[in-house]
C-alpha cells in the first residue's frame, strides 16, 4: 500500500512544527517538570488555535473531526518537540466522550480550554489538568501526590476506582505517534552531533561503528511509520485495535532504540540535566511502557490472529 499525506495534511503538520520550534520547548519542559505549568499552558493554547484539538472533536461539538491521520501527523510534531502535557490523554478523552455520547466537555477540548487527563491507569499531569477521567468517561479523583516517573516532565498520579485491562486503542495510537516524533528528534540531533564531534581528527560519524548504528535507527523508525499510518486509516474498523497495538510495538521499540543510540553516541553528557537531548531520552524511556508495554501489545496482536 502506498500512502502519502495530502498537501493540506503536510501544511497542517508543518504549521505545528514551526510553532513548536519557535516556542523553545526545552525551556518549557524544564518549567513543567518543576511544577510551573504557565509556559506549557501558553503553548497548549497556541496549538489549540492552530487546530490541534479541533481535529479530534466532531463537527457538531465545535471541532472538525475526528481525523486520525491529521492527529497522527500532529502528535509526531508534539513528540518531536517533547512538548509537555497530557496531549495524548486529552485527544483520547475527546474520542472516548464522542463515542459514549457525553459531549459536555468536547467544545472546551476543541478550543483548548479543557486540559483532560485520563487514568490508564495513572493519570498524567493530574495536577495541571482541568479534569481527570477514567476510561469509562466518568470523573475521577487523584489519590495523593505524584508517583515516581522516569520522566520528570511526565508527572503521574494514582486515581481512585477500577481500571480496565486494556487502554483505549485511540490513545494507544496517539502515544505511538508521539513516540515516533521523539525518536526522529533523537536521531536528528545525534546525526548532527556525530558530524560535528571529532575524534582522531575526523568526525565520529565517519566511523562505521557510529554510522551503522544511526542508519539502523533510521530504518527502524521509518519501517514503523507505515504501521502507524495504517492503523490511523483503520480507525472505525474491527481491525483498529489490533493495528494500533502493532503500531505501538513497532514505534516503541524503534523510538527506544533511537534513544539508546543517542545516549551511546553522546556519551556521558547525554544524560545530564543541562544537555537538551536528555529531555527526549527520558521521554522515550517513559513512553516505551506508557499506554501498554510492547509485550502487552504483542499479546493483543497475537490474540487477534
Amino acid at each position: 500500500m502506498k500512502f502519502v499525506l495530502s498537501e493540506e495534511q503536510r501544511m497542517f503538520a508543518g504549521t505545528l512544527r514551526r510553532l513548536l520550534a519557535d516556542a523553545g520547548t526545552a525551556t518549557i519542559v524544564r518549567a513543567w517538570a518543576s511544577g510551573d505549568h504557565g509556559p506549557g499552558r501558553e503553548l497548549w493554547s497556541a496549538l489549540a488555535e492552530a487546530g490541534l484539538f479541533a481535529v479530534a472533536v466532531p463537527e457538531e461539538h465545535g471541532g472538525a473531526g475526528p481525523l486520525p491521520v491529521e492527529l497522527v501527523a500532529a502528535m509526531e510534531e508534539v513528540g518531536r518537540a517533547a512538548a509537555p502535557g497530557p496531549y495524548v490523554e486529552t485527544l483520547a478523552a475527546a474520542e472516548l466522550l464522542a463515542r459514549s455520547g457525553d459531549p459536555d466537555l468536547l467544545p472546551g477540548i476543541a478550543e483548548g480550554a479543557a486540559m483532560v487527563s485520563l487514568a490508564v491507569p495513572h493519570a498524567l499531569d493530574a495536577d495541571a489538568a482541568d479534569t481527570v477521567l477514567g476510561t469509562d468517561g466518568k470523573p475521577r479523583a487523584a489519590a495523593g501526590g505524584p508517583v515516581t516517573s522516569l520522566d520528570p516532565a511526565r508527572r503521574l498520579f494514582r486515581v481512585d476506582g477500577e481500571h480496565p485491562a486494556e487502554p483505549p486503542a485511540f490513545g494507544v495510537l496517539m502515544c505511538a505517534a508521539q513516540q515516533l516524533g521523539v525518536g526522529r528528534a533523537l536521531l536528528d540531533v545525534t546525526v548532527e552531533y556525530a558530524k560535528a564531534r571529532q575524534q582522531f581528527g575526523r568526525p565520529i560519524g565517519e566511523y562505521q561503528a557510529v554510522k551503522h548504528h544511526l542508519a539502523g535507527a533510521m530504518v527502524e523508525l521509518e519501517f514503523a511509520r507505515p504501521l502507524l499510518y495504517g492503523a490511523a486509516l483503520a480507525y472505525g474498523t474491527p481491525e483498529f485495535g489490533r493495528d494500533a497495538a502493532a503500531a505501538k510495538v513497532a514505534v516503541s521499540e524503534a523510538s527506544y532504540g533511537a534513544a539508546k543510540i543517542a545516549l551511546q553516541v553522546h556519551g556521558a553528557i547525554g544524560y545530564t540535566d543541562e544537555y537538551d537531548p536528555s529531555l527526549w531520552i527520558r521521554k522515550a524511556r517513559a513512553l516505551h511502557s506508557a499506554w501498554g508495554t510492547p509485550a502487552e501489545h504483542r499479546a493483543r496482536v497475537a490474540a487477534s490472529l
